[in-house]
């Protein structure tokens, strides 16, 4: 059988070593060897001898659920084969963090990382209920972490001089060093008027960096 769908491009290969690799654009494949976790229901396929299971909010060893303004639930994968994961074709980065590393992610763009990470979730400092209740993971400790992104993400230097103002529904993560805070460039005149739908941003202000998707859209779906 013939056709450009059997490209080398589209081919899995044969695995050469554990941990996680970019398959393509809108992908990710881990060779598991023993625990890593995932964004629930993102395997698309997988070979071996895989179990996956979700855990709820546990002690010890046992993994939480990270609960995000999404509700985002994580799995654990354990044993011995290969994984892909994806999610609405999504674009798929790969981010390795060393020790002494902080990074502030989104849920609703986590997709899978290595068990070797710690994360924890935290309100976002100076946002509260008029922020929505944001709140995301910050991930710490040694390994890799998959981020998906609507479409290319933008990554803006931050410094002491020059903070940046982000809509919290484009935000995908920032360094955890920095300080946030609620933003307010609307004018009461504006306001009255109809408002220019850019009311409120999430202000980061620091020395690092700030990740925002081309995209304010928040999907609704059903649950």
């Amino acid at each position: 059988m013939k056709s450009d769908l059997f490209a080398s491009e589209n081919m899995a290969q044969q695995a050469t070593a554990p941990g996680m690799t970019l398959q393509n654009a809108k992908s990710i494949k881990y060779v598991v060897n023993g625990e890593m976790h995932a964004r629930q229901g993102s395997m698309v396929a997988y070979r071996g001898n895989l179990q996956f299971e979700r855990k709820g909010q546990g002690i010890g060893g046992m993994l939480k659920r990270a609960v995000t303004g999404e509700g985002l639930a994580l799995m654990a994968v354990r044993g011995q084969g290969e994984a892909w994961f994806a999610h609405e074709a999504a674009n798929c980065f790969i981010v390795d963090i060393e020790h002494g590393d902080a990074l502030t992610v989104n849920g609703r763009n986590v997709l899978c990382f290595d068990a070797s990470l710690s994360y924890e979730i935290k309100t976002v400092k100076g946002v509260g209920a008029a922020g929505g209740g944001l709140f995301n993971s910050v991930f710490t400790g040694y390994g890799k972490l998959a981020l998906i992104c609507e479409g290319q993400p933008i990554v803006i230097p931050v410094t002491s001089s020059q903070p940046v103002y982000v809509d919290t529904d484009a935000i995908v993560g920032w360094s955890a060093n920095l300080n946030t805070s609620l933003h307010r460039s609307q004018s009461f005149g504006s306001m009255v008027r109809g408002g220019s739908g850019e009311a409120v941003q999430l202000a980061l202000q620091g020395e690092g960096f700030v990740v925002v998707r081309p995209s304010e859209l928040v999907h609704q779906r059903p649950s």
